[in-house]
């Protein structure tokens, strides 16, 4: 018996070593892909916030074109390459133009659309929104604002609720209202906008922290 006994607590000890150390590197496994994943979201927001700078674009071209018109026959392979980054300047520019062009006309597109003015309508009436309604809101949306819906799915699956309270945000509808329109009180409209914001960002923000970022966007 004396000798049976330390045997099975030895081995109880090495069960709990060994329990405790797989323990450890699965927590620490987790953390480091929690800390993984939210550095890739905000590599995606940094991305989706950046704008393009035209002018400064504009001389890389002009100095390609310099390049190119320098250059030999005996130079094809190196022409292209220099022809290819030149298109995706061009590209880039007509984009970063386009884009410009549409926010500029936004907020005329969004308040004259049918859609807007039906949205006003159901507010004063006190009724939600209906399926065929959040449908072309979102169209609406991503019509004026491209690749919006896109961008928001991409850093993380929202509830519907959710992506139906950013896309209320982005076209300027007051919290009061959205919580009507969504049939939730304002709080949950508010707790909703500041967990979104600390889903992507990984710290604690504000209901209008959240806001800022879906207008920038």
């Amino acid at each position: 018996m004396m000798t049976i006994l330390p045997q099975r607590e030895l081995f109880l000890v090495i069960i709990g070593a060994v329990t405790y150390v797989a323990l450890f590197v699965v927590t620490w496994q987790n953390s480091r892909r929690k800390v993984l994943m939210l550095q890739e979201r905000l590599d995606k927001v940094r991305a989706m916030q950046e704008v393009a700078d035209v002018e400064a674009n504009r001389q890389k071209i002009e100095e390609l074109e310099m390049l190119i018109s320098k250059l030999g026959s005996e130079n094809t392979m190196l022409r292209l390459e220099l022809e290819e980054k030149k298109a995706k300047l061009d590209y880039v520019n007509t984009m970063a133009r386009i884009e410009s062009e549409k926010r500029e006309h936004a907020e005329g597109d969004i308040f004259g659309s049918a859609i807007y003015l039906k949205i006003q309508r159901l507010v004063a009436e006190g009724k939600t929104m209906g399926e065929q309604d959040w449908r072309q809101l979102a169209m609406l949306v991503d019509g004026v604002y491209t690749g919006f819906s896109e961008k928001l799915y991409s850093l993380y699956k929202m509830s519907s609720y959710d992506y139906h309270v950013c896309l209320l945000v982005k076209v300027h509808i007051l919290p009061k209202d959205i919580a009507l329109l969504t049939s939730h009180s304002k709080e949950s409209v508010s707790t909703s906008r500041s967990r979104m914001y600390q889903k992507v960002f990984g710290k604690k923000g504000s209901a209008k922290d959240w806001d800022d970022f879906l207008l920038s966007l």
